[in-house]
Parts: structure tokens; sequence; C-alpha cells
């Protein structure tokens, strides 16, 4: 079986012949680099068909895993997002008119100033049915590779991506 990242070395071995045996990264980078833009589509089109965009599953995953009182300052989901403030404002808008969120000020001693985008029940619930639904979607997704291929995959990227730095969400 072969896909498009071998026809791509091909034509470079076709090419440069000189290159032949340096092109060993692009199996596994040239592919990374496919699935990363096939599976950013996919789940788009999986957070559209329950009306939701991705930024959107974003910030109510973010809350939901933080845990009690599930709220947080717009400055960290504008870390943990890596967009810009503009942006996660508009997005935190949106949410609100959806009623997946409610931005709280602080009461007790804090800096009234500060703000925290926390989920509503509503978005307690839209993110419990997503993310039932969604881990069995990657479940899908990862079929052909079964449980344990998948794990040892997963070792092998935890380490490519420590050496390379990527060691914090946000």
């Amino acid at each position: 079986m072969s896909d498009a990242v071998d026809a791509i070395i091909g034509q470079w071995v076709a090419e440069r012949p000189d290159l032949e045996d340096d092109l060993w990264p692009v199996q596994v980078l040239g592919r990374l680099q496919r699935l990363g833009r096939v599976l950013d589509k996919e789940f788009r089109a999986f957070a559209a068909q329950r009306g939701l965009e991705l930024g959107e599953v974003d910030v109510l995953t973010t809350l939901q895993r933080s845990g009690p009182p599930y709220a947080l300052p717009a400055g960290a989901l504008l870390k943990a997002a890596m967009v810009t403030s503009g942006a996660i404002t508009n997005r935190i808008d949106r949410m609100e008119a959806k009623g997946l969120v409610e931005r709280v000020r602080e009461e007790s001693g804090g800096d009234r100033r500060t703000v925290r985008i926390r989920l509503t029940e509503h978005g307690h619930e839209v993110t419990r049915a997503y993310m039932a639904d969604h881990l069995a979607n990657e479940a899908r997704m990862l079929g052909p590779l079964g449980r344990e291929e998948s794990e040892r995959l997963a070792g092998s990227l935890r380490a490519l991506l420590v050496s390379l730095g990527d060691t914090s969400i946000g």
C-alpha cells in the first residue's frame, strides 16, 4: 500500500537521486504534516455536526477539565487556545450567546476587574455529550491501528514532542 508521501518521495528520487538516502525524515514528518491537515478537517466537521466550532470545543473542554468551579480567567483560555485576545473575546461572546459559558466577576477580596469564564449547566451537558461522541470518533479513526499499536505510536510521538520542547499545554 502506498500513499501520497510515497509518491512525493518517488518524485524526489527521480528528480534528485542523490537525495534518496536523505529523504527518510519525509517518511514520518511528511505524513505527520498531512495527517495534521486531515485530522483538523475531520475534527472541524465533527464539531460542526454538533453546532460547534472547533475553537468553542477547545474552550468547553479546557473549562471542563479544569475541574470545579469550571471557571478560568480569559487570559488562561487565551494562553491555552494560542489565539489573539480579540479572537478569544469573540469566541467567548458567541459561546455566551449560545448559553455555554458565562462571565463571572471576582467577588471576594479579589480584583473586581478579574473576569472568569465559567461553564453553564448547558455548557456542561454539551461538553459531556461531545466528549463521549468525540472519544468514540477518535477510536474509530484509530481503528486500523488497534489499541496496542496506537499506544506504541503515542509513546513515539510523545518522545518526539518532548525532544522538541513541547511539554506543556499552555
